[in-house]
């Protein structure tokens, strides 16, 4: 084939000469440009823009908001976030969505309504847009997309009642029956139930003021009360919820039931009966102290196992640690609760707390302080680590001790304090053995392979919290700190963080298990530790043995108020 040459063309049939290019492209630089900065003049160009500008450059505006320039003035923190990078490339060429993360705007705000708006709701601000038509737009826009949950809203589009018309109770017995035997609990321990269900219950009321949470207190509580039906009032220490039948626990001697737990009922009990006006909760809890007083105690010590038939101690086994620890603390703490007018409760902390001097306080070779088990007259000398508790305990009673004895017995609580951290420094992992001892030249050391694991325990931390707010010496802001280190450590693992086997070796092997306890109390204790002291300050907040805050009942004030509140009424 032969092509025709035509006149300006090269011989290769696809050139211009040099001055026919130069005209050529300025023709064409000029097209381009008019057809482009037309585009800024067309009512509905916007997704034209977006072709070709960056989302930093043009922001797109919700019907019915003000103009951008109007928004940019009333929320500069905004604009300027919107002009930062989205992403940011890391060292190893990933990128990273960080800042995009910390710079997405708030729920209900213009530009979370606008981030999520359908796109063809979308329109850029028109010139010639009239500020009646902005009002009109604004008001089909709010309410088109209410930013707020609507619980009534939710109900009513609900095409039926989520609890049927009688909570879908069966119409035949044979069914009824079968789903009555799907309602048993099984076995479900008082203490346990008390200071963690009940005691977060009335924490989560009096911190809230939410009825749910005090009407579930208050069901929960009565559920508690046929562990009651003993021939001494004593509880046992296992119940069935739903039958209301109880027990002693199968390892507790002679079916006798356990110090710390039915000692660990009145702060909670007197909570109830303060939420529902009825005694019984209190008369509950008043009558165990009546049969504890009434007895006789050895050496004014209180072993930790009675019988809850005959009333009397079953062995002579006594321990600030496990079986026993929390019933001194709650003898003090439902003093400071009384707003210091439990008297009783006051002799019998005190007087328990001389013959715990008198008996299983101890000093090592080289001078710690620990608290020895006392076994029918003999010293074990095995400290806990759920005896570490007894430092803050202690330290919290100081005040109200004797005049004389008050400075010793802040002086004794930061002496246990001191003891507790050394068990956690002597060890590899800066972590505390479940329990260490004091004998065959061993101090503040697990000697027993089974007394080498850590899980996540709280009392030494709690004791840290304590005598913080008691003293300000900032060395136990550091001892939390360095226990927060261990943990994060040797403790914390892909899904959060587990105990583990032996506190003694670098090479650690967990449990795979994080109790409940880590958050509602080593946590807690934590981040109070290292919070200033109004944050629920101890003038009016006393904190249950699982850590749940309850408010010191101030009656004479109680009754103030009521008395004002009637007087309004009337």
């Amino acid at each position: 084939m032969v092509f025709r040459k035509l006149p300006g063309v090269s011989a290769s049939g696809m050139g211009l000469r040099l001055s026919q290019k130069f005209v050529f492209l300025l023709f064409l630089s000029g097209l381009v440009t008019l057809c482009f900065g037309a585009l800024f003049f067309l009512p509905d160009s916007v997704r034209l823009k977006r072709i070709f500008l960056s989302k930093t450059e043009t922001q797109p505006v919700t019907v019915g908001s003000g103009s951008e320039n109007d928004a940019r003035e009333a929320h500069p923190k905004r604009a300027k976030e919107q002009e930062r990078p989205r992403a940011v490339a890391s060292a190893k060429g990933e990128t990273s969505t960080k800042l995009k993360s910390l710079s997405r705007p708030p729920a209900g705000s213009h530009e979370a309504t606008a981030a999520r708006a359908p796109e063809d709701r979308t329109l850029p601000r028109s010139r010639t847009e009239s500020a009646s038509q902005r009002a009109t737009s604004a008001a089909r826009g709010a309410a088109a997309a209410p930013d707020t949950f609507s619980y009534r809203r939710f109900k009513g589009c609900l095409l039926k009642p989520p609890l049927g018309s009688d909570s879908g109770k069966p119409g035949d017995p044979a069914t009824t029956e079968r789903r009555e035997k799907v309602k048993e609990n099984g076995e479900a321990s008082l203490f346990e139930v008390n200071i963690r269900y009940v005691g977060g219950l009335l924490s989560a009321y009096y911190l809230t003021g939410e009825e749910l949470f005090k009407n579930k207190a208050l069901e929960l509580g009565e559920k508690l009360l046929p562990a009651f039906n003993t021939p001494t009032g004593i509880p046992r220490g296992v119940i069935n919820l739903g039958s209301g039948t109880s027990w002693s626990w199968g390892w507790a001697s002679a079916g006798s039931s356990i110090l710390a737990e039915f000692g660990t009922l009145h702060l909670e009990f007197i909570h109830l009966t303060e939420l529902s006006s009825n005694p019984i909760y209190t008369e509950k809890v008043m009558n165990i102290r009546k049969v504890l007083n009434k007895i006789e105690k050895p050496h004014g010590l209180y072993p930790n196992f009675l019988s809850p038939v005959s009333g009397n101690w079953v062995q002579h086994h006594v321990s600030i640690g496990g079986l026993g620890d929390s019933f001194y603390e709650y003898l003090i703490k439902s003093y400071l609760m009384s707003d210091k007018t439990d008297d009783d409760a006051k002799m019998m902390y005190y007087s328990a707390l001389e013959a715990i001097e008198a008996n299983l306080v101890q000093k090592s070779p080289s001078g710690l302080t620990y608290m020895a088990e006392w076994r029918g007259g003999i010293l074990d000398h095995k400290m806990g680590h759920l005896a570490c508790f007894s430092g803050g305990m202690i330290g919290i009673g100081a005040d109200d001790g004797a005049p004389d004895k008050r400075q010793h017995y802040l002086d004794l609580a930061a002496e246990i304090t001191h003891t507790c951290h050394e068990s956690y420094t002597r060890s590899a992992t800066k972590l505390g053995p479940e329990a260490f001892r004091f004998d065959a030249g061993a101090e503040a050391t697990a000697t027993r392979l089974s007394d080498r694991y850590y899980i996540l325990r709280p009392e030494v931390i709690e004791s840290y919290m304590y005598m913080w707010r008691l003293t300000h010496d900032p060395k136990y802001r550091e001892w939390g700190w360095e226990a927060v280190e261990a943990l994060e450590e040797h403790c914390r693992v892909e899904s959060g963080f587990s105990g583990i086997r032996d506190v003694y070796t670098m090479t650690v092997g967990h449990d795979n298990m994080q109790q409940s306890f880590f958050l509602s109390e080593t946590l807690k204790y934590l981040y109070l530790l290292f919070s200033d002291d109004d944050l629920l300050p101890l003038e009016d907040w006393v904190f249950n043995t699982e850590a749940h805050p309850l408010p010191v009942v101030r009656k004479s004030c109680l009754q103030d108020e009521a008395t004002q509140d009637k007087t309004l009424a009337e």
